[in-house]
């Protein structure tokens, strides 16, 4: 590695803020989707693209949408995995996540078993000595009844 062992040990604490960031955002989401909890990780001008799930531009609309979506996901378990972060700077950086998500959703008035599988592709910014999503990106691999199965 090079650098010194202050920028080593900086860019480590980097990616360990990192990592307890989405492990809050995760545990938000799994706490009924909070919706001022988890707006408050993202910058005002954040961007969370779900894909399936929608687009979702600025603080506010990024609580708007968690407000709304524990309406129709009862139960969900976001189980992140595969972190690969890369540190640009004192203040910028860049993630890529696994999800795998058991969870209940109710869509047709009755509640059904369904997994998600799903990448996270995300942008940090440190404000004030706090690491923030920039962007979250939801590539969606599939969202399937878990009776019927993915394939």
């Amino acid at each position: 590695m090079a650098g010194s062992i202050e920028d080593r040990l900086a860019r480590l604490e980097a990616i360990e803020d990192i990592k307890a960031l989405k492990a809050r955002y995760c545990a938000l989401c799994d706490a009924d989707y909070d919706p001022d909890g988890l707006a408050a990780l993202f910058l005002p001008e954040a961007v969370w693209d779900g894909g399936p799930f929608g687009r979702h531009v600025g603080r506010d609309a990024i609580r708007t949408f968690f407000a709304g979506i524990s309406g129709s996901i009862e139960f969900a378990a976001h189980l992140v995995l595969n972190p690969i972060i890369d540190v640009h700077g004192p203040d910028e950086a860049s993630g890529k996540w696994r999800l795998i998500m058991p969870c209940t959703v109710v869509e047709t008035g009755k509640p059904e078993a369904r997994w998600l599988l799903s990448e996270y592709d995300e942008t940090y910014a440190k404000v004030d000595g706090i690491w923030m999503f920039r962007t979250m990106r939801v590539i969606v691999n599939f969202f399937s009844p878990h009776l019927q199965g993915w394939a």
